[in-house]
């Protein structure tokens, strides 16, 4: 179901200007603010947390040495 919703028009311009492109909506801006501060999955904080251990393990490539290794000039 589909409703309309009133808003400010300080919060109108604000939503305008976090819109990516034109034809982005305002619900996709809503739903981004939304899940902005939804907690994190347990699948994401366990990835963050073998992320984290692996870094700390020095299991980790420097992009220098990666731009070295294959001969990038980037």
């Amino acid at each position: 179901m589909e409703t309309t919703i009133q808003v400010s028009r300080e919060l109108l311009e604000t939503l305008k200007k976090r819109k990516m492109n034109d034809k982005e909506s305002y619900e996709g801006i809503i739903w981004d603010l939304i899940e902005d501060t939804m907690e994190l999955s347990e699948e994401t904080k366990r990835d963050i947390a073998e992320a984290r251990a692996q870094v700390k393990a020095g299991k980790v490539h420097k992009w220098e040495d990666i731009k070295k290794e294959l001969k990038l000039n980037v």
